[in-house]
């Protein structure tokens, strides 16, 4: 008996997807490092810089669960939907950001160079801080499982 092989037009994934919970973690490390942003932000280029900082965050982090949000629908249809999902996707928010950006640039409060700095030094720090956190194995996609010590003792020694 031979096996078929699965058709990437109609397979599908089924459960949740491993993309929005990384998403999801990745939001929570922006929220963590949002406060010291804004602060910086604020201590170079003044109350205009802080809020441009946090403009900047906000299209990040909505960035990144948009792109979660459009590859967890495009695996419920099918791989090949999500592989779509995942180029244009990713094509669609870059037009997204420059749209967001582009609607504010001539307002009052926004600083170019703190928003162009937070877009391009958040968006990679938040990836390179979560690759230490994601999982490289089929058997747990998504991030990494928790280690859980057996003993009260192995908790004292982390």
């Amino acid at each position: 008996m031979t096996a078929m092989a699965a058709n990437p037009l109609t397979e599908r994934m089924e459960g949740p997807s491993p993309a929005v919970e990384v998403a999801k973690d990745i939001a929570r490390r922006g929220a963590i490092i949002a406060p010291a942003a804004v602060i910086l932000g604020s201590v170079f280029w003044g109350a205009d810089g802080a809020a441009s900082v946090a403009y900047g965050l906000g299209i990040i982090v909505v960035n990144f669960l948009l792109a979660a949000a459009l590859l967890g629908w495009g695996a419920r249809i099918s791989l090949a939907i999500m592989a779509g999902a995942a180029m244009f996707g990713f094509l669609i928010r870059l037009g997204l950001i420059t749209v967001a950006v582009l609607a504010v640039r001539n307002a009052s409060w926004v600083e170019l160079l703190p928003l162009g700095l937070t877009l391009i030094i958040t968006h990679l720090g938040l990836l390179f801080w979560e690759m230490r956190f994601v999982s490289a194995s089929l058997a747990f996609p998504g991030l990494k499982p928790q280690k859980t010590s057996a003993h009260p003792s192995d908790k004292e020694q982390q």
